[in-house]
């Protein structure tokens, strides 16, 4: 009698065994389904939201070095929308108005006459330059490095620097990016030997919904 009891219970402990293992997988199996159910959902059905550039704050600085010296000035940026999903910037499009350059040092009136000719940006045909962003990659919480395409006196060439957004909430983006830009690979080449190719740039973004 014993030993048939003994046996009874062995069996079905060794049951609850196989019982309870084929559950635990079967659980397992169950969350990993729902894990990547869940996952490829949220990035799929993510919409990037756009933000209106403001285009009375947001402007390229520029600063152009010769063998004496130097000379600053900046650009405005017309119009333009980034587009930020999940609140990472993720694309956008810009409208920059080279014919309304302006020259910060005393050189003033004068240089910006002769920047808006054809030796520099021949803003008579081509009054205005545009960037359009193509990626962005995040290495940290708030730099990015951005590669897109600038179209400038009539050339495009691809553009890449490494941007800081500095505020992002559901209403406002403020975004810094500092980079040096080859001015002879958009034809610009007078003055080469005297006047340096390379002209340093500073981006200050701000964009609304």
């Amino acid at each position: 009698m014993y030993l048939h009891l003994i046996l009874y219970f062995y069996k079905n402990k060794l049951l609850n065994i196989k019982i309870m293992k084929k559950i635990i997988v079967a659980v397992l199996g169950l969350i990993t389904v729902l894990g990547s159910v869940a996952f490829t959902s949220s990035h799929k059905n993510a919409d990037p939201v756009n933000y209106s550039v403001d285009s009375k704050n947001s402007k390229i600085e520029w600063s152009g070095s010769k063998k004496n010296g130097y000379h600053p000035g900046y650009f405005l940026i017309k119009e333009g929308t980034l587009k930020v999903n999940e609140g990472k910037i993720v694309g956008g499009n810009f409208s920059i108005d080279i014919a309304g350059l302006k020259v910060t040092d005393g050189a003033g009136e004068k240089l910006e006459g002769h920047l808006k000719t054809a030796d520099f940006f021949d803003v008579a045909n081509y009054p205005e330059a545009s960037f359009e962003i193509g990626t962005v990659n995040y290495t940290d919480e708030s730099t990015a490095q951005i590669s897109g395409t600038l179209n400038l006196r009539g050339t495009k060439a691809e553009v890449k620097f490494d941007a800081k957004v500095r505020s992002i909430s559901e209403t406002k983006v403020f975004a810094e990016a500092f980079f040096s830009l080859d001015r002879t690979i958009f034809g610009v080449n007078y003055g080469k030997g005297n006047v340096s190719n390379d002209v340093m740039i500073a981006v200050r973004l701000y964009a609304s919904k």
